[in-house]
């Protein structure tokens, strides 16, 4: 719990994640007190913070934003960003532009050319550009990163193997996650904080080859400083192990090294709330702590296969 209460609006708020930012606020004591969302099924505001304002169109909201801000004593501190991955540069905008520092949801920007003028922005405005990297406070991957940093041989090379499979339905290429333009494509949506993972450990890519690629699969190979990645991502059930299919799983994630499984299946659905923890204490990821992983799945994007 927080010792001095923040105010915060959201955008995105009937999306899948939100409702782990409402309880991230919740749980470290702040106020929810506007949300935003083109859809109004956001019932499970409720459960959090049923005082909150609602809107359903931007430009109300915005306006809302602006008339706290102009009361001193009611100004929102912080915007928490949920909203669709091309619409993030957007609302991070739209957040430092009423005096509020952006939370933002991974990925932060889908081009790294973004991140240069969001620091302008940033620097102008005097507020801060957050964005959620949760895999970075999992004790398993925190004791990984331990483990590499404090290794004997410093000039050694890791072989990696990463996949994860998380099935969806039809609806996704329904919607603006099926849209390249929007979404960033597959290795955008499910495989940006992974990317984000291992340069944390192993260093910046070197090389980037991306060996298949579909709307619902895509596989490569990362030359890291320390390390040489092979991943595979997918949304399509059909790729799944069959010891996976006969168990009735939908999800399947494996990271290995050298050979030895590193086991993070478990313990995700805290990390929000250790994200925000760590961000109202000062100690948040920014801008260029984002940089690396931007980079790797523009690149993937970009690539001809």
């Amino acid at each position: 719990m927080m010792n001095n209460s923040h105010t915060f609006a959201l955008i995105g708020a009937a999306g899948f994640i939100a409702p782990r930012h409402m309880k991230a606020i919740k749980e470290t004591g702040n106020q929810l007190v506007a949300a935003l969302d083109l859809f109004d099924s956001v019932g499970v505001i409720d459960s959090y913070f049923p005082e909150a304002h609602f809107f359903t169109e931007p430009e109300r909201f915005d306006r809302h934003l602006d008339k706290l801000r102009r009361t001193i004593t009611s100004k929102v501190d912080y915007v928490s960003i949920c909203s669709p991955n091309y619409l993030h540069d957007a609302h991070i905008r739209m957040a430092l532009r009423n005096g509020a520092h952006a939370i933002c949801e991974k990925p932060l920007v889908l081009n790294p050319w973004n991140l240069d003028a969001l620091a302008e922005i940033e620097k102008e405005s005097g507020k801060r550009i957050y964005t959620i990297l949760q895999l970075r406070h999992h004790p398993a991957i925190q004791q990984l990163k331990a483990k590499i940093d404090s290794a004997a041989d410093t000039k050694k090379r890791y072989s990696i193997q990463l996949e994860y499979i998380t099935s969806r339905g039809n609806w996704y290429f329904r919607s603006w996650k099926g849209n390249t333009e929007k979404s960033g494509g597959i290795a955008t949506n499910i495989g940006v904080h992974f990317f984000d993972m291992l340069t944390w450990i192993f260093g910046a890519a070197s090389q980037n080859v991306v060996t298949h690629y579909q709307n619902d699969r895509a596989s490569g190979k990362l030359t890291l400083e320390k390390a040489d990645v092979e991943w595979f991502l997918s949304i399509n059930a059909e790729t799944l192990p069959n010891e996976i299919k006969q168990q009735n799983k939908r999800t399947y994630r494996t990271l290995s090294v050298d050979g030895e499984e590193i086991e993070f299946s478990d313990g995700f659905t805290d990390l929000h709330t250790v994200s925000y923890q760590n961000i109202l204490n000062g100690n948040g990821f920014g801008l260029e702590d984002a940089r690396a992983s931007v980079q790797i799945v523009h690149d993937i994007r970009k690539q001809t296969i």
